[in-house]
């Protein structure tokens, strides 16, 4: 199951890459500090995926510990992305799979 969360990190930040949503600098730390679910108070969900998902889950992975169980991002990541105006089946696609492994 690792090997497949590794798997499906790297391919979303590709895809993140690929449309042009990878940032160079991050966020705020205010922004970033956020516990409103996905900051969505203060961050787009590319921006929380990028700065925290990803890196969470890959220290979580690192460490050897427990992966969380439980996500349920893709209703969350299609209307979010429709509001930003990120057309991505391959990303949502992703996140789904995410979703799926994780539960």
């Amino acid at each position: 199951m690792t090997h497949d969360v590794l798997n499906l990190l790297n391919a979303m930040e590709q895809e993140l890459k690929k449309l042009a949503l990878w940032e160079g600098l991050p966020p705020s730390p205010e922004a970033l500090a956020s516990t409103t679910p996905f900051c969505m108070n203060t961050l787009r969900l590319s921006q929380w995926l990028q700065w925290i998902f990803i890196p969470r889950v890959r220290a979580i992975i690192d460490q050897g510990a427990e992966l969380p169980v439980g996500a349920n991002m893709k209703p969350y990541a299609e209307e979010a992305f429709a509001v930003d105006g990120v057309h991505s089946t391959v990303l949502l696609d992703i996140i789904g799979q995410l979703d799926q492994v994780m539960s």
